[in-house]
Parts: structure tokens; C-alpha cells; sequence
């Protein structure tokens, strides 16, 4: 044992890196479930010590104790969320939205797909991106099953749109909380920088989406018609229900918005409304239709890329990103966008943009604030949009494909990377020309 605590702690960056790129290979197969691989990477993660099994060392608590590293903040928030939703479900609210939508729109598929990928986007910039998609799910659901169409267009636009409009703000994706943080910058610093590329890069994934998906977007003129028309007088099954589900939801939300000011993070927000909701219902009941697959798959995951950060190996991606520019505010805003866009697709996000915060610090410290400036923003846009890339690169991403399984229409690995790869090809593109544009 000692031999291999002694080999794993030598080779601890190339053994903790290996695992995860092995356990991203079985997930893109799929021949094994997502959540099974997942805990079996976590669990030979903490085996070979690449993380501690042990809370606290003589009385101190373990930096490197492998809970750490699971974000407890995303798992509340999920189960939660999740919990909120399903409540608010049954009132029959979410079909009544539905039908609205259906109504506005009048019935057509490609003119539902543009307004639920503008409407998803604009929450986004608002609210977690995990709590838009779960949102807006059980309305994409409620409107294919309407039109007898495929809901993956939709899906994939609102995921991808998701991810795009929580860019645009501080409290949009929390990459942005973390860069605020470090940098110094305020919301409306983020609403300056980043709301017209965003706008931009919306529209064009939006057309894009449209395009591609263009022969499954088409239903029958009867069903349009009926769609249209629909009677939306008895949709909501318990108004009183609906009222304080309603009620509870806008106090959460108003949590999210408020947290630069009351502190309170969204977990907690989320976790308390969930409670009060849960005095009304039978817990049993609720609890069954949270997606635990999707909760365990996360925490195995925050575990196998919490070897990675704990052996240096994100620390050591980030240097070498910056050593290779070279000293061009150019070339390391560019380099800075397109390996954040490309890394954030198969790691997370957070602790990436966590690793890379204190090394933009750095470089303003030897640099200065003018040529550091777009460089923090080439990482929010790189490291935000590059999660559209595979179905592991966003929270989102992940609780849209799982929900759309259960709903019997899977969301393959492979099939979501291939709309993914243009997504981030277009988004990265425009980021590009706006910073040489804007700032070099």
C-alpha cells in the first residue's frame, strides 16, 4: 500500500487527469449509465488518495477532504428546485403557460422554438441556469406532446440558450460570480460588457437552431389550428395551489436577484421555499420524482475534477495558457477565450474559472488593470459558452438530457456534442471579433 500511495502521489497529475478523461470516455459510449461511472471515478478517486477520506487532521479541518469539492450550493439547489417545480406542476400552471405560448404564437413549431429560446435566454441572465431549464421543461414537454412533435429541437435550443443568456450578467452562471468577485466588477460592469455579444450570439444560434431543425419543427395545419384555439379556461386545476406555489417561486427568485445584497445564497433561498412547500404536500410523494440519478451523477463528477484541481492539474493548464502568450494582450485574450470555451466543455466551469481568477490577479499585478481588462472578459465568454459544448460541460445540460430521457426522448452523447461543437463555433466567433473590435 505504501508503494502505491508513494507512485500515486509522484504521477498524482497524470493518474487524477487519466481517470477523468477515461471516465468522460464511458460516459460519451453510454454503454454504462452516466451516474454509475461517475461514483465508481469518485470512488477510485478517493482510493488512490487523490483525495482525503479524512475530514480533519489533528483538529484542522482537510483542504483536501474529498467533500470539499462536491458544490453543495448546485446539489441544494437542484433538489430544490427540483422540488419546487414538481409542487408547482401540479397546480396546472405550466400547461396554462403552454397553451399561451401556443396561442401567441399560433401554433407554429418554428415560431414557438425562437420564443422559447428568447424567452429561456432572458430568464438565464437572471436566474440560475439549472432553475430556467427546470422551469421551462414542463412547458416544452406539455407543447411537443400538443403538436405531436419532438421536443429535442426545443430542448436543445433552450439549453443552448440558457447557457447563452446567463453570460450576460453577474448572477446569470457562477464563473461570473467568481470573476465579479476577483475583478472587481459590478452587475451593470457585465451588462455593459457583455449584453450586445450575447444579444448577438443568441439571434445567430437561435436562426442556426431554426435551420438545422427545420424539417422536424413541422405538424399538421389541424393541430396548429387546434393549438391555436385552445381552450385555456379550465388548464388550472387548484387556483389556490397555483397561488402559493406562485408565491413561494417569486420569493426564491427575489432571493437569487437580491444575493449581492442579503447574502443569502441561492441554495438556501431555494432549500427554504422548497420546505415551505413540502409543509403542504406529502413529502413521500414529491421526493420520488426528484431526478437522484442527476444529484449522484454530480457529486461523483465534483469529486473525479476535484483530483484533478487537488493534484495541480488545472493550476498547471492555467500557467501554461499564460506562458505561452508571451506578453501579447492579443494573443493572450484569444488564447484565454478558445481554451476556456474548449476546456469549460468537458471540465466544469467553476472551479476552471476558480483557478484561472487568481492568475489573472497576477498578470494586472505585473500587467496592469488595461491590459488585464479583456482578458477577463475573454474568460467569462470563453469559460460561460464553452459549456454548450457536450452534455457534461453544464449543470443544465445535464438535468435537461436526464429529464428528457425520462420523458422517452434520449439525448444521446454523441448527438448533443454535434450541435454542441457548432454552437461553440459560433459563439467563440463572435466573442472574438467583439473583444479585437471593442478592446485590442
Amino acid at each position: 500500500m505504501e508503494f502505491i500511495h508513494n507512485f500515486v502521489s509522484a504521477h498524482d497529475v497524470i493518474i487524477s487527469a487519466g481517470l477523468l478523461i477515461i471516465a468522460y470516455a464511458f460516459i460519451a459510449t453510454e454503454k454504462i449509465p452516466k451516474v454509475t461511472i461517475a461514483l465508481l471515478g469518485a470512488a477510485i478517486t478517493i482510493l488512490l488518495g487523490l483525495v482525503s477520506q479524512t475530514k480533519a487532521l489533528d483538529g484542522v479541518l482537510n483542504p483536501l477532504y474529498f467533500a470539499q469539492y462536491i458544490d453543495f450550493n448546485v446539489i441544494f439547489l437542484l433538489v430544490s428546485m427540483m422540488i419546487i417545480v414538481n409542487i408547482t406542476t401540479r397546480s396546472g400552471v405550466f400547461s396554462y403557460i403552454a397553451n399561451e405560448l401556443l396561442k401567441m404564437t399560433k401554433g407554429h413549431p418554428v415560431l414557438i422554438l425562437i420564443a422559447l429560446g428568447i424567452f429561456t435566454a432572458a430568464v438565464s441572465a437572471f436566474l440560475d441556469n439549472v432553475t430556467t431549464v427546470i422551469l421551462i421543461m414542463p412547458i416544452t414537454f406539455a407543447i411537443a406532446q400538443k403538436l405531436d412533435i419532438d421536443p429535442i429541437p426545443y430542448l436543445l435550443t433552450e439549453v443552448f440558450a440558457s447557457n447563452i443568456g446567463g453570460t450576460a450578467t453577474l448572477i446569470g452562471d457562477p464563473p461570473n460570480i467568481i470573476i465579479g468577485s476577483a475583478a472587481g466588477f459590478s452587475f451593470m460592469d457585465f451588462i455593459y460588457n457583455l449584453t450586445l455579444p450575447i444579444a448577438v450570439i443568441l439571434a445567430a444560434v437561435i436562426f442556426t437552431m431554426a435551420f438545422l431543425f427545420r424539417k422536424k419543427l413541422k405538424t399538421t395545419e389541424e393541430k396548429m389550428h387546434e393549438a391555436a384555439n385552445i381552450d385555456n379556461s379550465n388548464t388550472i386545476t387548484d387556483k389556490v395551489h397555483m397561488i402559493r406555489s406562485l408565491i413561494v417561486l417569486g420569493f426564491v427568485i427575489l432571493g437569487f436577484i437580491t444575493h449581492d445584497m442579503t447574502h443569502i445564497e441561492t441554495c438556501v433561498a431555494a432549500m427554504l421555499g422548497a420546505s415551505i412547500l413540502l409543509l403542504f404536500e406529502k413529502p413521500t410523494e414529491i421526493l420520488r420524482d426528484v431526478e437522484w440519478n442527476t444529484i449522484f451523477f454530480f457529486i461523483g463528477l465534483f469529486i473525479i475534477i476535484g483530483g484533478v484541481e487537488a493534484s495541480g492539474g488545472i493550476k498547471l493548464m492555467a500557467e501554461w495558457i499564460l506562458r505561452v502568450t508571451q506578453g501579447s494582450q492579443e494573443a493572450a485574450s484569444m488564447l484565454i477565450l478558445w481554451a476556456s470555451g474548449l476546456i469549460s466543455g468537458v471540465i466544469d466551469n467553476i472551479p476552471y474559472t476558480a483557478t484561472m481568477s487568481p492568475m489573472l490577479v497576477e498578470i494586472e499585478k505585473a500587467m496592469g488593470a488595461d491590459y488585464t481588462y479583456p482578458l477577463w472578459w475573454c474568460l467569462s465568454l470563453g469559460a460561460c459558452l464553452g459549456g454548450n459544448l457536450t452534455m457534461i460541460g453544464a449543470a443544465a445540460n445535464v438535468i435537461v438530457s436526464e429529464t428528457s430521457a425520462k420523458h422517452g426522448h434520449p439525448m444521446f452523447f454523441m448527438k448533443f456534442m454535434k450541435y454542441g461543437v457548432i454552437v461553440v463555433l459560433i459563439s467563440l466567433v463572435i466573442s472574438s471579433i467583439y473583444i479585437n473590435l471593442k478592446y485590442i
